[in-house]
Parts: C-alpha cells; sequence; structure tokens
C-alpha cells in the first residue's frame, strides 16, 4: 500500500466478514476521489459485494473495475438507485454534488456511505438531516483519519483501559500534501470542494468529539488562509480551530496542504490526547526520521512510558458493525446524530472563519 499520495491512500486489512455472500451489496455513484477505494476495501473485507458501479469518466471506471471485478458498470445513477439487489450506496463524488447524491440513496430505500465532506452547506446539511429522518435508512460518512487508522482504534482500547484517565483535550494535527499538478480543477474551486474545514477539518472533529467521550461542541474560534497557492485564489491551504465540548473537555486542531516533498507519507497525521492520568499520542502515517512504521502509539502515565505498534493488531471495526447496522436496524457503529453534528461543526467553523491570508 502507497502513502505517497492521500489521493489513492487506501488501507488494507484482513477479511473478517460479518454477512453471508450477497447478503449485503453495493452500489457506488461517483468516483471523483481515490477515497471510494479505501470506502470500498473495508466494505469488501466485511463482507460486502460491490456490484454496481457509475460515473461519468470511462477512464476512471475501467481502472474501479479493475481493482472490484464483481462491479457491473451502469450508465445511469437511476440504474443504481432502482435496483433493489443493492443494500447501500457509497459515493466520493464532488463534494458538492454529495448530499444531492445522498438523498437520492436514502429515498430510494437505501443506506448511504459518503467520503467526506458529505456536504458543502447548511442548507445541503438540512436536506440531508431531513432524509434520513424521513427514509429511516443510516448514513455513515468516510472519515477515514480515525474510521481506517489502526493506531486510533489502538488509543480507543488504552482510553476505555482507564490507562490515562479521564479524557480533558484532544489535538489533532492534519497535513496533508498538496500534489497540485494531479489535482483536478473541482479541488480548488470553493464552491465545490466547500473550504479546508468543511473538507479535511471534518475528520479532525470527529477525532476530538470521539476521544473526548462528548455528544456535542461549541465553534470557539476558527482561521482560514492561502498562503502559497495566489495562481487559486479559492483554494485555502491553512486552517485551525478551537472546540468546547458540552462536557467541558476541549479540542483544538490545524489542517494544512504544506506536506514536503521530503517526508515519505503524505501527511504527519497526529494526535494527542491528554487525560487526567496521562496522555497519548498517535503517529499515524510516519515516525518521523526514525523508521517506517506507520501507526505508532506513545503513551506516558503515572507508571511508566510507553511504545506500541498497532499495524495488524485491532483492524477496521467500524465496517463490519456499519454492515450489521445497516441490516440489523442497529446503531453501534457510529450515531446518526454525530455524524451530523460532526458535519455541522466542519460547516460552522468554516462559515466562523477569520481569513488571516
Amino acid at each position: 500500500m502507497q502513502r505517497k499520495d492521500g489521493q489513492i491512500y487506501a488501507p488494507v486489512g484482513k477479511y473478517q466478514a460479518v454477512c453471508k455472500p450477497g447478503e449485503f451489496n453495493v452500489g457506488v455513484v461517483g468516483l471523483d476521489h481515490g477515497h471510494i477505494y479505501g470506502m470500498c476495501n473495508g466494505l469488501v473485507e466485511s463482507g460486502a459485494s460491490i456490484t454496481h458501479v457509475c460515473d461519468a469518466s470511462t477512464e476512471r471506471l475501467a481502472t474501479f473495475v479493475k481493482a472490484f471485478p464483481t462491479a457491473k458498470i451502469v450508465t445511469s445513477e437511476s440504474m443504481i438507485y432502482e435496483n433493489s439487489t443493492i443494500d447501500l450506496v457509497a459515493t466520493a463524488a464532488i463534494p458538492s454534488k454529495r448530499s444531492g447524491i445522498i438523498i437520492n440513496t436514502l429515498k430510494s430505500g437505501k443506506h448511504a456511505f459518503s467520503d467526506k465532506p458529505a456536504m458543502t452547506t447548511h442548507a445541503q446539511l438540512e436536506s440531508v438531516r431531513s432524509a434520513v429522518i424521513q427514509s429511516k435508512k443510516h448514513l455513515a460518512v468516510y472519515f477515514s483519519e480515525r474510521l481506517h487508522v489502526e493506531a486510533a482504534t489502538y488509543a480507543d482500547h488504552l482510553i476505555a483501559d482507564g490507562l490515562i484517565g479521564k479524557v480533558l483535550q484532544t489535538v489533532v494535527l492534519g497535513p496533508h500534501r498538496l500534489n497540485k499538478p494531479s489535482r483536478p480543477d473541482w479541488f480548488f474551486q470553493k464552491e465545490k470542494f466547500g473550504g479546508i474545514l468543511t473538507d479535511i477539518g471534518s475528520h479532525q472533529i470527529d477525532q476530538i468529539l470521539h476521544y473526548n467521550n462528548a455528544s456535542s461542541a461549541t465553534v470557539l474560534s476558527s482561521k482560514i488562509g492561502n498562503y502559497n497557492n495566489p495562481d487559486h485564489p479559492e483554494f485555502e491551504d491553512f486552517g485551525d480551530a478551537s472546540l468546547l465540548c458540552e462536557n467541558g473537555t476541549s479540542g483544538y486542531f490545524r489542517v494544512d496542504w504544506f506536506t514536503p516533498d521530503g517526508l515519505h507519507a503524505w501527511g504527519d497525521g497526529r494526535t494527542i490526547i491528554l487525560g487526567t492520568d496521562g496522555y497519548i499520542e498517535l503517529r499515524k502515517y510516519v515516525d518521523i526520521a526514525r523508521k517506517d512504521a506507520p501507526n505508532s502509539v506513545y503513551m506516558a502515565n503515572q507508571k511508566g512510558e510507553y511504545s506500541y505498534d498497532a499495524s495488524n493488531t485491532v483492524g477496521f471495526p467500524f465496517f463490519g458493525r456499519f454492515i450489521r447496522d445497516c441490516l440489523d436496524g442497529t446503531e453501534n457503529a457510529i450515531s446518526q446524530e454525530y455524524t451530523l453534528h460532526v458535519m455541522e461543526l466542519a460547516l460552522t467553523a468554516q462559515e466562523k472563519a477569520i481569513k488571516i491570508s
């Protein structure tokens, strides 16, 4: 698995099926972002079948069906929505188009799985919320920087075992490599990508709420800037925000597009979780200048200092739990209201942001 380019970063895990072959079928609409490969990998490894795919690009379709040969190419989205054998529709379309795909999916009686951000405006969020309530179907968002990182799940176990006490604050750093020449035009158009805090900031907000065991939060402050890309004036290459959660905990995150070419991963993503009795640091994709060790977990508490290699340990339980939630009508993978609130906070942080460059 390559880690140099975040656009096509697609983690691979063990096959641990939670359903029978053919019991949970997935249709795919929109291949604009390479995250769709990680999304589909996780579903297939948990027993799902990718049965149909629709996209405007024949080149993207050819690449996708090579990776997922069970997928049949169809020429219109409606052929997926109207197919009664499909249980879930996954999308990594242009961000501004995702809410429409989600709504059409839910209205057709299917569950939805969207790359982040699932929407780019508050109006889209409210339309999706209404569709979720009316359809009684599940919507999940691919917050991959937590859900598809073993170090992140490993930290869950350390926290659950009480090894750092009560969590007080989570700080998340989310740098990304720009790879500007390879980016499509829509990537630099704010109406289509939604802004840096709406987009990659949603990953970080998810982590803050999750590790802080918080159900809601308030955006205290946020900033955005375009420091180094004057040729794309609508683009934002830097952003940060501070959150206060309803349980008194707090969070801060920074996102940027300044990963240097000398780093052998697409970003030195880090999460620092502070507790009353210790702290945990996750070096999720690279342990810089030391060794090729993604999923490095460090902890210090009242008893000592510890380091762990989380690779090939806890896997990616979200995908199996989400499939079972869709099949069983449960909500064990991730709360529906939580998912929508994360996106609401990302949109609010973007809307409130002070422009600093």
